[in-house]
Order: C-alpha cells, then sequence, then structure tokens
C-alpha cells in the first residue's frame, strides 16, 4: 500500500494555524492574479525573426564614450527594419554583460548609430539584431562621420563623444516637419568695408571663382564693421552656389553676424545655430541644414560641426576667445574643427579679430594662410587715440600712476561725457572678488578653511568663498591689521564709486549673467567685463574708454597672459570713435610692457609675431605639441609608463608633475578639476611639432588599457590644452 506524506509545503501547512493558513492562500492568490496579468510591453528583440536577405549585418556606433570601447559593433538586421535601417540613422541595441560572454545578446537598450551596411561580420559569435529604428532620419552622414573620427584621433578621444557635441539630441516632432525649400541663389553683393584692405576685392573675388583662399584677417576697429564684412564674405560664397559656415564665440557676437547676413541676401538663405534658440528650433534649424534647405550656417562652437552641404568657406572669429573651446570631453578647439574642414572639404578659410593669436600668426608663417589687414595709414584713421596711465601729470607723480584711477582717466571720462558714451572695462565681476591687507597685502582667508574672503557689497559682512562662513571681524594674522583693500575691484564695486565721482551720470553694468546687447548714444557711464561690453546704438561708437587693473591681466600666471590681455583691449578699444572724431581711450597699465605698446601702435600681428618666436625659443606650443595628464599622482604616473611602453614618440619630453591647484571659489567644476579635498597632479608630455597624432594615439592606448583592466583612477587627459600655466 502506497504511502503519502506530502510535500514539504503540504506539511508545512498541516502544521499552521488557522489564521496562517488564510493569510497563505491570500497570498497565493494575489500571486496568482499578478502572473494572470498581461506582461509590461517591451521592446522586441527580434529574436528567431527573419533577418533582412540583402546587407542583413548593421554596424552600430554605440552611445558608449569609454576609449576602450572605441570601436563599431555588429547586429543583426531584422526583415521588418530593412527599409528604415538605413546607414547614418539612430538605433536602439543591446548592449551590455552578453558582450563579455562572447554573445551580443544580453544587457540594457542603448543608443546607437548605424554606420554600415554588411553581408557579412567579422564576429564568430551570434549576433544580436536591432531592437529599434528610432528615427528613419539620416542625421550621420560619411562626411560628419569622417570629420568626427579625425577630431577624436587628435584629441585622445572617443568617437561616441565627438558624435555626441556633432548631432544634436533627437526632437520626433521636429523631423515629422517639411524642411522649406531652398531659396533661389543669392547675387553676390559689393565689397563694401573689403574695400579698405588691400588684398579684400582680391579675397572675394577668390571665394566667387570657387577657390580656396586661405586668409588671417585683421579687422580693422569698429563697433559693426566686423560684423558686416564677415557677412558679405559669406554672401560671396552663397552667390557662388556653395555653403558658407561662420563661428562665432557668443551668443551675441553671432546674433550680430545674422543681422548682417540676413540684411543682405534676405530669409532663408541661412540658420542661426546658438544655445539660446531652445532645443526643438535649434534641431529643426540643423535638420534644414541637414537636408540641404540651407547652405549656410551662424552659430557659436556647437556649429563646427554643422553639416554644411559644399562647404566653400569655413570662417571664425575671434579664436582666442575661450568660447571657442568645448568643455564636453574630447574638448576640441573650433579652430582646429575648421580647419580640419578646409582641407578635407576643399574650403576657403578666414580667420578674424581685432587681434592675432600666435597660432594665427604660425599659419601666416607656415605659408598655409595669407595675411589680410589694412595698411597703416588706414589703421592711424580709424583707431582712437590710446594713452597710458604714464602720461600727463602721472609722469612726473608716480603716487598717481599707481592710483586705481588716475587723473588722466578721470579727464578723459569727465571730458567724453559731453559726447556721448564712456566704456569702463574690469578685468573682473562682482563687488570685491579679492581682499588683502591695506597694511601688508598679505590675502584675506577663511580661519575655518582658509579659503578666500569676500565682499559681496558695501556695509555687508566679510565671506567666505569656500565653506559661506561669515567673519564679522577680521584680523591679519601677520601684522594685526584690521583694514582692508581690494587687490581687484570687481563691476559692481567700480560702478558704486563713478557714480559716486559722477552724480548725475546714469551709470550701466554689463557682465556676469547680466549681458546688455546695446546701450543708448546718449552720456552714461558703461562698466562691463571682457566680452560683456555693449555696442553704442547707432553709427557712432563710445566717446572714450578706461581700461582699470591692466596689471590684473598681465600678471596672470599664464603663458597667453600678454596675448589675451592685449585682446581683450582691443576688443573694448574697437567700440571706440576715431581720433579724429575725438575718440579716446586710456589704459591703467605699465606702459613699458609689450602688450601695452602693441595697443598704443595698434599692432596685433607683430605682437603675435614676436610671441610666436618667443615660443619658438622656449619649445611652447604652437611650435611643439602638448598634453596634460591630470589626477590623482599614482594614477598620472601610471599612465605615463604605459604611454611610453605603448610608443610615446621620439624627443618626448615629460614636464612634471606639479600639484594642481583648487579651481577658484564661484566656478564651476570642469574635466580636469581636482574633485574637493583630493590632491591632484598635472603632467605635460611635450612633442616637436609633427608628432601629434603619435602622442594622442599613444595616450589614447594607454587609457585604453587602462579601462579596460580597471586598474583604479582614470587620469583626465587633454590634447593642446588651452592654458598651461
Amino acid at each position: 500500500m502506497s504511502r503519502d506524506n506530502g510535500g514539504p509545503e503540504d506539511r508545512g501547512e498541516q502544521s499552521q494555524q488557522p489564521e496562517q493558513a488564510e493569510q497563505l492562500a491570500l497570498i497565493r492568490e494575489t500571486v496568482r492574479e499578478r502572473k494572470a496579468r498581461p506582461p509590461r510591453a517591451k521592446p522586441r528583440t527580434w529574436r528567431g525573426a527573419e533577418l533582412a536577405t540583402r546587407l542583413p549585418v548593421a554596424r552600430v556606433l554605440v552611445d558608449k564614450g569609454l576609449v576602450h570601447l572605441d570601436r563599431f559593433f555588429d547586429y543583426a538586421v531584422p526583415a521588418a527594419m530593412d527599409e528604415e535601417a538605413q546607414p547614418g540613422v539612430r538605433v536602439r541595441v543591446r548592449f551590455g554583460a552578453g558582450e563579455r560572454e562572447g554573445r551580443r545578446e544580453g544587457g540594457g537598450l542603448i543608443n546607437g548609430f548605424i554606420v554600415e551596411r554588411r553581408a557579412d561580420s567579422d564576429f564568430t559569435g551570434r549576433l544580436a539584431p536591432l531592437a529599434q529604428v528610432l528615427s528613419p532620419e539620416p542625421v550621420l552622414t560619411p562626411e560628419l562621420l569622417q570629420l568626427c573620427r579625425s577630431v577624436a584621433d587628435r584629441y585622445a578621444g572617443s568617437l561616441a563623444d565627438v558624435v555626441q557635441l556633432a548631432v544634436p539630441p533627437r526632437r520626433a516632432r521636429a523631423e515629422k516637419q517639411t524642411s522649406p525649400r531652398r531659396p533661389p541663389r543669392p547675387r553676390a553683393p559689393e565689397p563694401g568695408g573689403w574695400s579698405r584692405y588691400p588684398q579684400g576685392p582680391a579675397f572675394l573675388q577668390a571665394l566667387t571663382d570657387k577657390s580656396a583662399p586661405r586668409a588671417v584677417w585683421t579687422a580693422l576697429p569698429g563697433p559693426r564693421d566686423w560684423a558686416d564684412e564677415l557677412a558679405r564674405a559669406m554672401a560671396t560664397t552663397l552667390a557662388s552656389g556653395r555653403g558658407a559656415l561662420a563661428v562665432l564665440p557668443d551668443g551675441k557676437s553671432a546674433a550680430r553676424v545674422d543681422a548682417a547676413l540676413t540684411a543682405l541676401v534676405g530669409e532663408g538663405q541661412h540658420v542661426l545655430l546658438t544655445a539660446d534658440a531652445g532645443p526643438e528650433p535649434r534641431y529643426r534649424r540643423w535638420l534644414a541644414v541637414s537636408r540641404g534647405a540651407v547652405r549656410a550656417v551662424v552659430g557659436t562652437r556647437a556649429a563646427m560641426f554643422a553639416p554644411v552641404r559644399r562647404l566653400g568657406l569655413a570662417a571664425i572669429w575671434e579664436d582666442g576667445d575661450s568660447g571657442h573651446s568645448e568643455e564636453r570631453a574630447p574638448q576640441p578647439h573650433a579652430r582646429e574643427v575648421l580647419l580640419q574642414r578646409a582641407v578635407t572639404e576643399g574650403a576657403a578659410f578666414l580667420l578674424g579679430a581685432h587681434g592675432c593669436t600666435v597660432e594665427a600668426a604660425q599659419l601666416v608663417e607656415s605659408g598655409f594662410a595669407r595675411p589680410l589687414a589694412a595698411d597703416r595709414d588706414t589703421v592711424r584713421a580709424v583707431m582712437p587715440r590710446v594713452r597710458t596711465a604714464g602720461e600727463g601729470d602721472e609722469g612726473r607723480d608716480p603716487a598717481a600712476r599707481s592710483a586705481r584711477l588716475p587723473s588722466l582717466a578721470w579727464r578723459t571720462a569727465r571730458d567724453a561725457l559731453e559726447h556721448g558714451p564712456v566704456l569702463v572695462q574690469v578685468p573682473r565681476r562682482g563687488y570685491v572678488p579679492r581682499l588683502v591687507c591695506e597694511r601688508c597685502r598679505e590675502p584675506a582667508r577663511c580661519a575655518h578653511c582658509s579659503g578666500p574672503l569676500e565682499a559681496s557689497g558695501e556695509g555687508t559682512a566679510l565671506r567666505c568663498g569656500w565653506c559661506a562662513r561669515e567673519t564679522p571681524q577680521w584680523r591679519c594674522p601677520m601684522c594685526a591689521g584690521t583694514r582692508l583693500r581690494g587687490s581687484v575691484i570687481g563691476a559692481r564695486r567700480t560702478a558704486e564709486e563713478l557714480g559716486r565721482a559722477f552724480p548725475s551720470v546714469p551709470v550701466r553694468t554689463s557682465g556676469g549673467e547680466h549681458v546688455l546687447e546695446s546701450v543708448p548714444a546718449r552720456p552714461a557711464l558703461v562698466v562691463a567685463t571682457p566680452g560683456a561690453e555693449p555696442v553704442p546704438e547707432g553709427e557712432d561708437g563710445y566717446a572714450a574708454a578706461l581700461l582699470l587693473d591692466g596689471w590684473a591681466l598681465l600678471g596672470r600666471p599664464d603663458l597667453r597672459a600678454g596675448e589675451e590681455a592685449l585682446r581683450r583691449w582691443l576688443g573694448a578699444a574697437s567700440l571706440v570713435r576715431p581720433q579724429g572724431e575725438g575718440g579716446s581711450v586710456v589704459l591703467v597699465a605699465e606702459e613699458s610692457m609689450r602688450p601695452v605698446q602693441a595697443l598704443v601702435r595698434w599692432d596685433p600681428a607683430g605682437h603675435a609675431l614676436r610671441e610666436l618666436a618667443d615660443r619658438a625659443e622656449l619649445g611652447f606650443p604652437p611650435v611643439s605639441r602638448m598634453a596634460a595628464v591630470t589626477g590623482p599622482p599614482e594614477a598620472v604616473a601610471a599612465l605615463l609608463d604605459s604611454a611610453r611602453e605603448s610608443g610615446l614618440p621620439e624627443g618626448a619630453q615629460v614636464l612634471g608633475p606639479v600639484p594642481l591647484p583648487a579651481p577658484a571659489s564661484g566656478r564651476p567644476r570642469r574635466p580636469g578639476d581636482p574633485p574637493p579635498g583630493q590632491l591632484w597632479e598635472r603632467a605635460l608630455v611635450r612633442v616637436p611639432q609633427g608628432s601629434g597624432a603619435t602622442l594622442a594615439a599613444s595616450l589614447k592606448t594607454a587609457l585604453a588599457g587602462r579601462l579596460a583592466r580597471r586598474e583604479g583612477a582614470v587620469p583626465h587627459v587633454r590634447v593642446d590644452p588651452v592654458d598651461i600655466g
């Protein structure tokens, strides 16, 4: 006779009390109900589905910006997706754990781009199919993919990171809208302001003839002349049947060129690509360029990748501005990207500015580009009169020369206010960003964390810029002094002082988050930080300009301190009326300094050539190529050792490493900045010109190996850093 003792669950139920048995039955009923519910909709993996008969393999660039995954991955194309899964479209694929097991089936869903359709695959395992075609719009064209690959190789970055910079995020509603039809070709404009340059008309004629001239343009001073001249070069390129691209450092300057180009060629010939437009309108405009409905683009640094068809002119304005340097990995510079496009696509190249960087001077010295500048008589006729604090009474009174606002500056401002607005440029925004002891000049620091003390306004308590603690009664630890002075006076404090000195004159400030586009042509004092100077309304410029605290710009511990100071001074002085109309500029700085003399003579090209000669003697960029490696000390040392093993170029020199200072208070943390409270170091790797590609490849190989082996912290690598001071 068989005997059934029941399973473990039955024996467990028999031993339960009635209340517990009821609870267990309720739980089981709930489980059965949940199992009976229809499953949630999931993206189909097309496992077992019929594959495409022709070119059944899609080579995909996955959206993973890791250098050790910087390659393409093969996926199977289901027959149902055969028509939409074309090169350049966005897709969703499964990517993750299954890859480590020799399969491509597991993992989560991730975005990517199809770069190629193939008949077979090099992968020996089982291919996972595409999960979804997000959009049939081919946004990653072969030309754009090639450009992104070149940029990634130059800057030791991953292709996926560069594609993220080049292709804006998708907006489905914008893709559903039809782009307008391309308007008829405009007529070539007159030379206009280009006739003031001896080679200007010839440059425009070369654009008309569909040639590819390359020029470094030193623009004449004037509030709006440069924007009109740049727009005429773009309009001439459009009239030849080719596309044009202009990259500006900020939205304010881009808007000026946009308005000038619209006045020349009308609506519909070009688009403005800036962040101010918003995600969907910007993507709609980008699609119009990608589809060929628009052939000209004016924008900020993200526009350097704009897919302009038949590119005939690649132009950049103020290449020395930090706004042209991308902060996201791999941190490319717009000038280098446009140079690459000009060479690859056979387009003309125009680098323009009121000043001249050493990179621009090198382009001329190497013969890659030709100078495009006015003669000295024309320059003297349009430039304002430039004086330094050493002229007048200050030359006989050393105390007056060291004053922040010498008597020459006061007299100039007083006289100029009778004829129009006066611009006052200060190197820092805010009230008093840095304070020092009035007696011994010891920096005022917080007693708790040693952070810098700051003053947010008149009559307010001192506050630490790091921990925000207030210090109501400060005493100098060196001399026991209690009085403070500002080492660099901010824009708001300067505005307060000028307001008390000129009580009947309105004072306006521009800088930081509050930047003025323009100001009325009436008498007023306009206090602005570099780059935020508003343009006076009307045809006239400022009656005068005061450039204060020049020592603060020249004293920066950076290789580009002199070049950057001159660039900022030229930008402000270019907004002032010519000296024949009474325009005057007063610079408060030591007149014997090379940048000061370059401003007085208005000779930015000569200053850049002398700087280039000094760089060549010292072996610094752009005469050499350089990369910065930052991170924890042990990670930096290990990466450099791996780079040597992977083949650093012959003659490579490692400078450092040196401790990396913490970022300034109030500035957002950028790639390569040390985290709070951690010790980071930076090493510079310098190689001769022509070895930059090998340098980038060796550093990228070392990074990929460290990531693949998971050997701890991964240092940050930046090729061609802007600041190496």
